[in-house]
């Protein structure tokens, strides 16, 4: 088996709880600011689950949220409008 054959697992949608971590700047309004964009995507998103963590310095901030992911093109809007505000350094 060479490295071209390993595969990444395939997401069935809807996939309900898909993990989403957004890493920015620790600034006023960051999650918030997530909140938003998730919202705009995912109407349905709880909030309460969200967790927040600072990075070891404070200079960095990740914001994990769960929602129901219904397809690779909300996924891929929902990673193009964090960006898109500038204050965000990377989607998981």
């Amino acid at each position: 088996m060479t490295d071209t054959d390993v595969q990444a697992p395939k997401i069935e949608f809807p996939c309900a709880d898909y993990p989403i971590k957004v890493i920015g700047e620790a600034g006023e309004g960051f999650h918030e600011m997530v909140i938003e964009v998730i919202q705009r995507h995912a109407p349905d998103f709880d909030v309460s689950g969200l967790t927040a963590r600072d990075s070891r310095t404070g200079r960095f901030l990740s914001v994990q949220v769960r929602i129901l992911a219904t397809g690779p093109e909300q996924l891929q809007a929902i990673h193009l409008d964090l960006k898109a505000t500038g204050r965000v350094h990377m989607v998981l």
